[in-house]
């Protein structure tokens, strides 16, 4: 009898960022990553330092604290990061913020100020990331990995700028994964479905978008934490190593009806 086989992601090392809270989609990706064999470094916001905490304890990662729209937070990080683990084979990028003046209100009357804040934080700084990261990332490659929305491509009530900015941030992957493939490095977005985020209950009528999600969906739910995680997982992972350049669905089938 052959003997299991060993977890996806053993002997990988990765770098997630956008750790909020247990709830946060970074969060299931740490905890399935883990769970899969991944040795890990976390990041979050200071303000989030409390609540990402627990999470790192529970997947045994370091914490780390870095703010995007500060000058060389992500290149410290990532050089930390791939110090602390001996290089990198992955990365997640689950960061996305706007200001809540711009994100409440019409695209048509956003500040040019808030608007450029959104794009920075919500989509430059994954091609920020990857020019930190390709260095450190393995011989053999890796990947890198965003979060985006069904918002990038329809044009969803409320959504406001950040619906331009995961548009914008689904054309970058698509430009990365065309740079960065000749050295092996694969490019993908995760779409998922509407989770009840710390991020998401920004939104307005945000409740109101997870009811038509779940009624709508062919599966009839929301998707998971975990869900998600194992899709990341599995991008991260050799099971994936010809996919790149995508942006990949994990909504109980719900873009493709909506």
């Amino acid at each position: 009898m052959s003997s299991a086989a060993p977890p996806a992601l053993q002997a990988k090392r990765g770098l997630i960022l956008g750790v909020a809270n247990q709830h946060s989609i970074a969060s299931g990706c740490a905890k399935v990553a883990a769970a899969h064999g991944a040795r890990l470094v976390l990041s979050c916001v200071d303000a989030a330092l409390p609540y990402a905490g627990p999470v790192a304890a529970a997947v045994g990662a370091p914490l780390l604290s870095c703010d995007v729209e500060h000058a060389g937070a992500l290149e410290t990080l990532v050089r930390s990061a791939a110090t602390q683990l001996g290089g990198l084979d992955f990365a997640i990028h689950s960061i996305a913020w706007a200001p809540a003046a711009d994100l409440h209100g019409r695209v048509t009357d956003s500040s040019s100020a808030g608007f450029l804040r959104a794009m920075h934080i919500s989509c430059h700084s994954f091609a920020e990331l990857a020019r930190q990261c390709e260095p450190h990332l393995s011989v053999r490659g890796g990947s890198l990995i965003t979060m985006s929305y069904l918002g990038a491509e329809q044009a969803v009530p409320h959504y406001g700028i950040m619906g331009p900015a995961k548009a914008a941030l689904e054309s970058l992957v698509r430009y990365l994964a065309q740079e960065l493939g000749p050295r092996g490095i694969r490019v993908h977005a995760i779409s998922p479905g509407p989770v009840p985020t710390r991020a998401a209950s920004g939104l307005e009528q945000f409740d109101a978008l997870m009811q038509q999600a779940r009624a709508r969906a062919p599966l009839r739910r929301l998707v998971t934490l975990d869900e998600i995680g194992q899709l990341a997982s599995f991008l991260a992972g050799d099971g994936a190593s010809g996919m790149s350049g995508q942006t990949i669905y994990v909504d109980g089938g719900y873009h493709a009806v909506a």
